[in-house]
C-alpha cells in the first residue's frame, strides 16, 4: 500500500521560501533558473524572484499515474541559450532520480558553465542527490496544488486510501 505525505499550502510555501533562502545564502550565483514542470514550476519561480534571475521551464514526462513511473522523457525544452551561464535546476522533488538524470544530461550537453539542482524533497532510495534539498522522504508527496489528481487516480481500489477523509472535507 502506498504511504502518503500530504503538504498543506502553508507548510508548501514555508517550505519554498526556505529553499530560495539557503540556495540565496550559499553564496553561489545563477544566471538562469530552469523549472521541471510541472512541479518544478511554482518552485523555480519563487527561487528566481529571490535571486533576481531570468527563468524558463522544460516539460518532462516522467509518470502516468500516482506511483506509475515511465522512462523519463523531454517534452517541450528551455528558451534561453545556456552555453557559459550558471545555471540552477529545480524540481520539486527527486523520486528514483531518473528524471534529473535524464534532464541534466541534456542541460550539460548545451554547455553551461555550472549546472546545479535544486528540491524540495528528495527519496531516500533515488540515485541522484541534488545540491540543495529540504527534507528526506519515502512516502509518495501530495502537493496542495494536486489533492485533486490524486484523487482522481486511475485505481478505483484504492481511492480511500489516495486522500484521507480529514484532507477530502477540508477541501
Amino acid at each position: 500500500m502506498t504511504r502518503f505525505h500530504y503538504v498543506t499550502w502553508t507548510e508548501y510555501g514555508e517550505m519554498v521560501t526556505k529553499l530560495a533562502e539557503d540556495i540565496a545564502s550559499s553564496g553561489k550565483r545563477y544566471d538562469l533558473v530552469v523549472g521541471i514542470a510541472r512541479g518544478g514550476i511554482p518552485v523555480a519561480m519563487v527561487v528566481a524572484d529571490r535571486l533576481g534571475t531570468r527563468i524558463d521551464f522544460l516539460n518532462v514526462k516522467s509518470y502516468t499515474d500516482v506511483g506509475e513511473r515511465v522512462k523519463p522523457r523531454i517534452l517541450t525544452t528551455i528558451t534561453e541559450d545556456i552555453l557559459g551561464k550558471r545555471v540552477l535546476l529545480v524540481d520539486d522533488l527527486v523520486d528514483g532520480g531518473d528524471t534529473m538524470e535524464t534532464v541534466t544530461r541534456y542541460l550539460d550537453s548545451k554547455g553551461p558553465k555550472t549546472l546545479r539542482t535544486a528540491v524540495l524533497f528528495t527519496k531516500p532510495w533515488s540515485t541522484f542527490r541534488p545540491d540543495y534539498s529540504l527534507r528526506v522522504v519515502d512516502s509518495w508527496v501530495v502537493f496542495p496544488y494536486e489533492r485533486g489528481e490524486v484523487r482522481r487516480s486511475k485505481s478505483p481500489k484504492r481511492q480511500k486510501e489516495l486522500v484521507p477523509q480529514h484532507i477530502a472535507e477540508a477541501e
